[in-house]
């Protein structure tokens, strides 16, 4: 596992998987808070043409320019399938959210020299590591 405010820290751009237009969840308020101090988000979500006032994509694929940060809120078992995709699209890292862990994911991933972040929350790691991309 690679150090996880090394990679937030280095990150711009955070594509979100499962992002979601529910506020209750945390597939909302985090990447809001994410954008909030700084880091452009883009939502990734079949079900939502835009999400947190961008365009929102059907799937990684989708995603029409090079993938910064892959952060991924689905289920573990659908983790494996996002880190394929986000392998084959050649992200520069890969975030699973807190809870979410799969050790074939993983090993594809580090095959993969990409680095990798599992059971964290990005919300948590920013505020611990007191990162910004908000300048003042």
């Amino acid at each position: 596992m690679s150090d996880p405010r090394e990679i937030l820290a280095g990150t711009s751009t955070i594509v979100v998987v499962g992002a979601s237009r529910d506020p209750a969840k945390s597939a909302h308020s985090v990447p809001l808070q994410m954008m909030r101090h700084g880091w452009r988000i883009i939502p990734v979500n079949p079900y939502g043409a835009e999400i947190f006032g961008v365009p929102a994509y059907p799937t990684l694929a989708d995603v029409p320019e090079p993938l910064d940060m892959v952060n991924v809120f689905r289920p573990s078992a659908d983790a494996l399938d996002v880190v394929k995709a986000a392998v084959e699209i050649g992200a520069r890292s890969i975030w699973l959210q807190l809870d979410i862990v799969n050790a074939e994911a993983r090993r594809l991933a580090e095959a993969a020299g990409i680095p990798y972040v599992e059971n964290r929350c990005l919300a948590v790691e920013r505020a611990l590591g007191r990162l910004s991309r908000v300048s003042g």
